[in-house]
C-alpha cells in the first residue's frame, strides 16, 4: 500500500475573487477613504447578517434566480426554518428590514452606510462577480423625504470616487416619473416590461429596442414617443424644457431639475440628465442613478447605481418610510481597473511594514522586540525578522516585501539602513523619523 499523501490541487472558484497582499492593501485604502467620506456627511455605519429569510429578499421582486440559498449539508427536521435562509444579494432590502425592525430605536431621517459582501448567482465576467463588496449609503424617513437628499447622495459618491484618483467619472441621472407619466398618457399599463426594455437601450441597436417594444403591443406612434424620450440626454436646461404630457411627468421633470441644479458645482463632465436611465427593478419610484467610467472605454456598464424608493420598508412595518440610496459596486470597480488600468490603482509595496528589525543572533531577541515596541508606540508599522540566518537572507526578504527600512539593534546603540539608497546611519528608536535618513 502506498503511503503517498493525496494532494488536492487548489484552483480558483469562478466569480469568487481573492487578491494578492499588495492589491488588498489598495483595497483597504479605498475602504478607508470611502468610509471617511460617508462619515463626513453624517452617515452612520451598520452591518446586517450575511443571510436573510428568503421571503425578505423576495420582497424586492423577481430576483429569485440570483439568490444563493443556505442550508446545512447534514440537516434534520429541525432545520426546516434554517433552509429558508439565503445570502443577501444587495444591501437595500436588508437595510429596509433593519429599519423596520429597529424603528423605535433609530433617529430619523436615518442616514446609514454599509460596506459588506453580497452574493449573486450571475455569469462571471469582467466587473461581474458572484461574491463582491458594495458600499451603500441610504437616507430613509417617516412619511416624506426631501428631494434635496436625492442630490446630496450623488454629490457624496462623486467626492468619494474622485478621491480614489481613478480618472473621470460621470453621474447619469433620471427620474422614472417622467417615463411613467409618458406611458400613462399613451395608455400603456405594463410599465415593468417597458422599463426593462428601456434599461437595455445602450446594449441593443435601435431597431432591436423598437422590435421589443412592438412585441409588447406598442404601436408605431407609441414606440416613437417612448424611444424619443429615452434618448433625451443633456444639461439641466434640456430637462427643464421638456414638454410634460401629464402631472406625473411634470413632477418628474421638476424633481430632476432640482437634483441637477443642486449638482451644478460638479465639473461639466461630472453629471448629466439621461432619460435612458430607468433601472430594471420596479421598486424605484423617482430619481435613479448610474455612473460611468469615462476614461475606461473597455467597460461601458455602471459602477455605481441606485435611486428613490417610496416604501420599500412598508412590507415589514405599518409605516410609510420613503428613502433614497446609492451604491458603489466596490469590487466591480476595483476589478475593472485591475484588469484595464492597473496604474490607476497605485499598487505599491507587498506589505504595510515601515521597518524590519533584524535579529542578528539569538541573544538579540529581547532587544529587538523592545525596539519594535518603542517604534510601534510612535505609530510605525514594525516587523521583527526572527529567523537567525545568513546576513543576506533578511535583505532579500526586505526587498521582496518592499520594506523601506531595516533596523539593527546593537549592543552599543542602533543603526538603520535605508533600502532606497543603502545608507546606514546611527539612530534612536525614541527620536528617529523617516526624514532623518
Amino acid at each position: 500500500m502506498s503511503d503517498k499523501k493525496k494532494i488536492y490541487k487548489p484552483k480558483a472558484i469562478s466569480g469568487f475573487p481573492e487578491w494578492l497582499p499588495e492589491e488588498r492593501l489598495v483595497e483597504q485604502r479605498w475602504f478607508d477613504h470611502i468610509r471617511k467620506t460617508f462619515e463626513s456627511y453624517g452617515f452612520c455605519s451598520i452591518e446586517t447578517p450575511s443571510v436573510e429569510e428568503i421571503d425578505v429578499l423576495l420582497a424586492k421582486g423577481e430576483v429569485d434566480k440570483e439568490i444563493y440559498a443556505v442550508e446545512r449539508i447534514h440537516k434534520d427536521e429541525d432545520d426546516s426554518k434554517e433552509s429558508r435562509l439565503a445570502l443577501h444579494f444587495d444591501q437595500t432590502v436588508p437595510f429596509a428590514r433593519y429599519t423596520a425592525q429597529h424603528f423605535n430605536e433609530l433617529v430619523f431621517p436615518f442616514k446609514r452606510y454599509q460596506m459588506q459582501r453580497v452574493w449573486r448567482g450571475e455569469r462571471p465576467q469582467m466587473g461581474r462577480m458572484r461574491e463582491f463588496y458594495q458600499c451603500d449609503i441610504d437616507v430613509i424617513n417617516v412619511d416624506n423625504l426631501s428631494i434635496n437628499y436625492d442630490a446630496e447622495l450623488p454629490a457624496i459618491i462623486y467626492e468619494a470616487l474622485e478621491g480614489l484618483n481613478i480618472g473621470r467619472v460621470q453621474l447619469r441621472i433620471s427620474n422614472r416619473k417622467i417615463l411613467m407619466g409618458l406611458l400613462d398618457s399613451l395608455k400603456i399599463t405594463d410599465h415593468v416590461s417597458i422599463t426593462r426594455i428601456i434599461d437595455k437601450i445602450e446594449k441593443l441597436e435601435a431597431h432591436q429596442i423598437e422590435q421589443l417594444l412592438s412585441d409588447e403591443g406598442l404601436n408605431k406612434e407609441q414606440i416613437a414617443k417612448v424611444s424619443t424620450l429615452a434618448q433625451v440626454k443633456g444639461s439641466v436646461d434640456v430637462i427643464r424644457n421638456l414638454t410634460a404630457e401629464n402631472d406625473l411627468m411634470q413632477e418628474g421633470i421638476d424633481e430632476l431639475t432640482v437634483v441637477l441644479d443642486n449638482l451644478s458645482h460638479l465639473p461639466d463632465h461630472g453629471v448629466v440628465g439621461d432619460l435612458s436611465i430607468v433601472r430594471g427593478l420596479d421598486y424605484y419610484t423617482g430619481t435613479v442613478y448610474e455612473t460611468q467610467l469615462l476614461d475606461v472605454p473597455e467597460f461601458t456598464g455602471s459602477v455605481c447605481s441606485g435611486g428613490r424608493y417610496d416604501d420599500l420598508a412598508g412590507g415589514f412595518i405599518n409605516k410609510h418610510l420613503p428613502g433614497v440610496g446609492i451604491s458603489i459596486g466596490f469590487s466591480r470597480l476595483f476589478d475593472i481597473l485591475r484588469q484595464t488600468s492597473p496604474e490607476k490603482l497605485g499598487i505599491g509595496p507587498k506589505s504595510p511594514t515601515d521597518i524590519l528589525v533584524y535579529v542578528e543572533n539569538a541573544d538579540d531577541s529581547a532587544k529587538a522586540n523592545e525596539t519594535a515596541r518603542a517604534l510601534r508606540e510612535r505609530d510605525f508599522n514594525v516587523e521583527v525578522y526572527h529567523p537567525v540566518k545568513k546576513w543576506e537572507k533578511h535583505l532579500k526578504y526586505t526587498e521582496k516585501k518592499q520594506i523601506p527600512f531595516v533596523w539593527y539593534p546593537k549592543a552599543d546603540g542602533h543603526e538603520v539602513k535605508d533600502m532606497s539608497n543603502s545608507n546606514t546611519t546611527a539612530s534612536d528608536p525614541k527620536t528617529w523619523s523617516k526624514d532623518n535618513d
